[in-house]
């Protein structure tokens, strides 16, 4: 009985040492116990994540590239006089590069090229840009700027004639729209029967409507309260009760949730510390 009961000892030590030196291993290796070595994220895989991004990218180029119409107040306006960049989006996008110790560099775009445009050449995209499914498929947004929809502006004597989608969609009604982006898309789905002209200018665009040259444009809300107050000959019809419901936005790279997640928190302290209302101020009152 004394042998067996030495054997057993014998074999409970052998057993510790063996154990031991599994710990022992484990823990020179790096692992635990009950987790391999290997398994899981490495401590640099989220700072590898944020090198990648176009945060780190701009900050070290010093520079922050904005594709931008400029045809399209109160949002983006290029002066043609000065050269210089102005509207809404144009302030709080320089407020952006401002919070991140960075300057502004725009690309100017049209709204049939904004796409192509941002993808070859720009960090961000501004300027009263229509959230679209279409656009979504190609890069992200930041959060909504601002909800609103498209309705209806014309002379204002006009305004009962033209105030619901069946009477602008009657042949020999001319509706004007820009090329590319959401208002032309907005005609020719709703206005089959009627005539769309297509007007390269979206600056001058309005001026032709009190020139006799086209009847009635369908944009978004927010244009054509601005537009009503700088031309009188022209009212906003319903804006605030528009024809559809539609969110703008800033373009982002799609992908780069870094960027994304630093610039949504930019955008939420602007509209809540005061700097997205002085944007406004000089353009809405």
């Amino acid at each position: 009985m004394r042998s067996s009961r030495t054997a057993t000892r014998r074999r409970g030590v052998a057993v510790a040492a063996v154990v031991l030196s599994s710990l022992l291993l484990t823990a020179c290796s790096g692992g635990t116990a009950t987790e391999p070595a290997g398994d899981g994220p490495t401590p640099d895989a989220a700072p590898a994540a944020a090198k990648d991004s176009r945060l780190a990218s701009v900050k070290e180029a010093g520079v922050l590239t904005v594709c931008t119409t400029g045809d399209y107040r109160p949002f983006t306006y290029l002066d043609p006089e000065t050269g210089e960049y102005e509207g809404i989006d144009i302030t709080m996008v320089e407020d952006l590069a401002s919070r991140m110790d960075v300057e502004v560099e725009y690309v100017q775009t049209t709204w049939k090229d904004l796409m192509p445009d941002f993808l070859s050449s720009c960090d961000i995209g501004v300027g009263g840009i229509s959230i679209s499914l279409e656009r979504a498929e190609q890069a992200f947004y930041t959060e909504a700027t601002l909800d609103e929809g498209k309705t209806p502006i014309t002379l204002c004597e006009n305004v009962e004639k033209y105030d619901t989608v069946e009477e602008i969609n009657q042949p020999g009604v001319r509706s004007i729209t820009p090329i590319g982006g959401t208002n032309e898309e907005f005609a020719e789905e709703h206005y089959p029967e009627g005539e769309i002209i297509r007007h390269e200018d979206n600056n001058t665009i309005f001026d032709e409507i009190i020139a006799g040259r086209a009847d009635v444009m369908t944009t978004d809300a927010s244009e054509t309260r601005w537009v009503a107050n700088e031309k009188p000959e022209l009212c906003a019809v319903h804006p605030d009760d528009p024809f559809n419901f539609s969110q703008k936005a800033y373009l982002l790279p799609r992908g780069d949730e870094a960027f994304q997640e630093y610039v949504d928190q930019w955008l939420n302290m602007a509209k809540h510390d005061g700097t997205y209302d002085a944007a406004k101020e000089p353009w809405f009152g």
